[in-house]
Parts: C-alpha cells; sequence; structure tokens
C-alpha cells in the first residue's frame, strides 16, 4: 500500500510557505506522495468555504513543491480538464515530469460545477466528451514522435512537441469520479480510478463494475491502478463519521487493510482546514502510529 496526503493550497492558507512546509513534512514522515487540487474560480462550495481567501494554483505549487523535495510523488486531485487546454497541460506536466525526475501522478476529471465552468467558456453538458479528447491528446504528445491528431475540439499534424516526459510511455494517468461514466473514462483512457470517499463495501461494489469494464476492453486488472482519496483523522476514540478512515489507530490500520484486501494500491488522505498546527499533527500520529504497520 502506497501513502499520499493532500496539500491544503486549497484552504485559504495566507502563508505560502505553510503549504509547502506540509509537502516537505509529509515528504519526511514517510508519505510516497503528495497531492493538489485545481480550481480556478471561487465559486459554490469553494466559494462557500474561502470568499476571498486564497486558493493557489494546482501546478504551480506542484512544480514549488518538487524543488523543496527530493523522491516524492506529485500529484493532481484532480486536474478539470475542461478548464484547460490539453496541449498546454501536456507541456506544463511533460515539463515537471522531466524536472522533477518522473515523479509525476496525473489525476483528471471533468468538474462538478457548473457557474465555474460557465464563466470559463466551457460547455458543462459536454465535459465528459471534452475530456476523453483531452486525455488522447495528452498521451498522443506524449508518445508519438510525429503527434497528429483530428478530433471535436482540436485538430493538428505536422508538428513536433517537446519535452517527452521522463517517465515512460507517459506518467500515469487516474480518472477522478463515481460515475459510471468516470468508471468508463478511467478504464478506456486511463492508467487507474480516483474515487472518493467510498466505504470499503460501497467500493467493493463499484470494483465490480470496474472489472468488468476491464474485462470488457481487454485490459489486465493487475495493471489498473486503485487510489483512493479519503479524509484523515487518527482519533483516540471511535468517532461518528461518515469517513471510514476517521477513526483509531487500531481500527483505521485494519481498514486500510481491508482497503487494499479489495484491490485499493493508494490511499490519499486530506485533513479539510485551515488549521496547519492540526495538519502537520495528523501527519505525525499517521507517521508514527500507522504507517509502521504497512512498512515492516
Amino acid at each position: 500500500m502506497k501513502f499520499g496526503f493532500i496539500i491544503p493550497h486549497n484552504f485559504g492558507l495566507d502563508s505560502p510557505k505553510d503549504v509547502v512546509d506540509v509537502a516537505v513534512s509529509a515528504e519526511q514522515s514517510g508519505f510516497d506522495s503528495v497531492w493538489v487540487n485545481h480550481h480556478v474560480l471561487h465559486a459554490g462550495y469553494v466559494l462557500d468555504r474561502l470568499d476571498d481567501k486564497p486558493y493557489y494554483d494546482a501546478l504551480t505549487v506542484l512544480t514549488y513543491v518538487a524543488a523543496k523535495t527530493n523522491l516524492v510523488k506529485l500529484g493532481t486531485t484532480v486536474l478539470v480538464l475542461p478548464y484547460l487546454n490539453p496541449l498546454v497541460l501536456a507541456k506544463t506536466i511533460a515539463t515537471l515530469d522531466v524536472m522533477s525526475g518522473g515523479r509525476m501522478i496525473v489525476g483528471v476529471g471533468v468538474g462538478s460545477l457548473p457557474e465555474e465552468s460557465a464563466a470559463l467558456g466551457s460547455d458543462y453538458a459536454t465535459r465528459g466528451k471534452f475530456a476523453n479528447e483531452s486525455i488522447e491528446i495528452m498521451k498522443e504528445l506524449w508518445t508519438n514522435p510525429l503527434p497528429s491528431y483530428r478530433g471535436s475540439y482540436y485538430e493538428f499534424s505536422g508538428v513536433k512537441f517537446s519535452p517527452k516526459p521522463l517517465q515512460t510511455p507517459h506518467p500515469p494517468i487516474l480518472v477522478g469520479g463515481q460515475s459510471l461514466p468516470a468508471i468508463r473514462r478511467a478504464v478506456v483512457h486511463g492508467n487507474g480510478w480516483h474515487p472518493i470517499g467510498l466505504s470499503p463495501d460501497a467500493l467493493k461494489t463499484r470494483l465490480e463494475v470496474v472489472n468488468q469494464l476491464l474485462d470488457h476492453h481487454g485490459k489486465n486488472s493487475n495493471g489498473f491502478r486503485i487510489s483512493l482519496r479519503s479524509e484523515l483523522k487518527v482519533t483516540d476514540t471511535d468517532a461518528d463519521s461518515n469517513s471510514a478512515t476517521v477513526a483509531p489507530p487500531d481500527k483505521l490500520i485494519n481498514t486500510i487493510f481491508e482497503y487494499e484486501r479489495i484491490g485499493v494500491s493508494e490511499m490519499v488522505f486530506s485533513v479539510s482546514t485551515d488549521d496547519v498546527p492540526y495538519i502537520h499533527s495528523m501527519i505525525d500520529k499517521f507517521s508514527k502510529e500507522i504507517l509502521p504497520a504497512f512498512k515492516k
């Protein structure tokens, strides 16, 4: 089991240093990866949470974190593809993969805020189709010496693309979302699935669909990555929570083993607060009380 930690760049922290220090602390405490969220505007639940407090740009933060860390993988949970030009995004990701020594994990999604989508000139109703094309374009640019593409949104030929990512054939692409179209997108276009907050029982049910689709498309489930995002809180006693990973150490360890048993290869944890000392305390607790059970 691999473990990731989500950087709180999306919780209105006034000090950029606090954001980066969390990433450094996670690496030093034994986490395998650090992750960033992505939104462009304060709308919907983001506006409710932050008002006018800062939400730092995902890939800019990740670039700075790459320079301040050494081995930890660098993930996105998730980039909202309909907000982004896929050719520009492919170059940014490839550059970051090369300059970080091959550490990128590309989590992608379609977005869930119609008001943000409209403000950015993206058609919310066709965002899935745009996302599929974006993934195809990025893979074409990353893997083909003479890339060409003809789709509904973009068309190009007679060009070259650089740099190619350091990871071959390209950084892993994990598709977020719980819906059937999202799961299908993960199977057809991605290297793994990145759901949020599912209990072991709920995840087990969804994985039956994943495996059926993998079989239908002739893909090997052994090479397909299940990366689960979940809220983390190491408590002293049993907690009343919707998250299976808000629990005392012994129960949390057992829950993670259950996730591993049903096919999860990576847990990506968030601590949803702007309380920086508390975030560091959770990293420390996880490192000392949970992680040793999985690093034997």
